[in-house]
């Protein structure tokens, strides 16, 4: 006969797990793809494409062609810049690229006399194309020694959209003068650009860096679809199709 002493208690039972059911983990994870999804639509994305935008402006609803002032074909755009229109201003006089004084009788006459003498003439004035239904609103040239014929230049033209961080852009075309002669098409005496466009955008933006006042240079490949054809005076060009954009250092505010 057992005795209390020799009587065992049972084990006392395990507590029973309870686990959620599956509708609550349903819920936990619609609630979690919800608030990840709240988060990257609303605050990465934005963020990222704001960044994206203010380091990479676009140019995609552009013209590719300037026009001569009857219509005609003109240059190919091929260069970009982002800054105000003193930073275009500083930029480019660091570079040693003038502002190209304004057609007229008197700078006709001066570039005529400076041909025949082979004087350098820093200021010469370019042929006015069009864009946006107006002339260029700026133009840049930079001398090749002494003689007016041979010449880099670029025009450009202020267009209506800013970037992302609100400064201004500006499209462009940069070409090499190589010769004065008559136009094929209109047979007024004009210059004649080379038809290796991408040689002078690439040495416009060689000279901008150098100045140390790019804060950034982008290549928007693909720019021309065409990529080959003749300017208002008839002459060949050729181009790879990128369009190069320099983003110029903003101008510290005058204390």
């Amino acid at each position: 006969m057992s005795t209390d002493a020799e009587r065992v208690d049972p084990a006392p039972a395990a507590p029973i797990e309870r686990r959620p059911s599956r509708a609550r983990l349903i819920l936990k994870r619609v609630a979690l793809g919800l608030m990840l999804y709240v988060a990257v639509a609303y605050l990465a994305l934005p963020f990222a494409w704001e960044w994206y935008a203010h380091d990479h402006p676009r140019f995609d609803d552009s013209p590719r062609l300037t026009k001569t002032h009857d219509g005609h074909p003109g240059d190919p755009l091929n260069v970009a810049l982002v800054g105000s229109r003193e930073d275009i201003e500083r930029v480019m006089a660091a570079a040693k690229w003038y502002a190209a004084a304004p057609l007229g009788f008197r700078s006709d006459l001066k570039i005529a006399a400076d041909t025949v003498l082979k004087r350098a003439y820093d200021q010469a004035p370019v042929s006015r194309l069009y864009l946006f239904g107006r002339k260029e609103d700026l133009a840049y040239e930079q001398p090749v020694g002494k003689d007016p014929r041979q010449r880099n230049h670029v025009r450009l033209w202020k267009m209506d959209e800013t970037t992302a961080d609100g400064r201004q852009k500006w499209i462009g075309a940069a070409s090499y003068d190589e010769r004065v002669g008559l136009s094929r098409t209109t047979g007024q005496i004009t210059h004649h650009i080379a038809p290796e466009v991408d040689q002078e955008r690439d040495h416009l933006f060689a000279d901008l860096e150098e100045t140390g006042l790019l804060e950034d240079r982008q290549v928007v490949p693909g720019f021309h679809q065409t990529l080959e054809g003749r300017n208002g005076g008839g002459d060949p060009w050729r181009t790879d199709g990128a369009l190069w954009v320099g983003v110029i250092k903003a101008s510290r505010p005058q204390d």
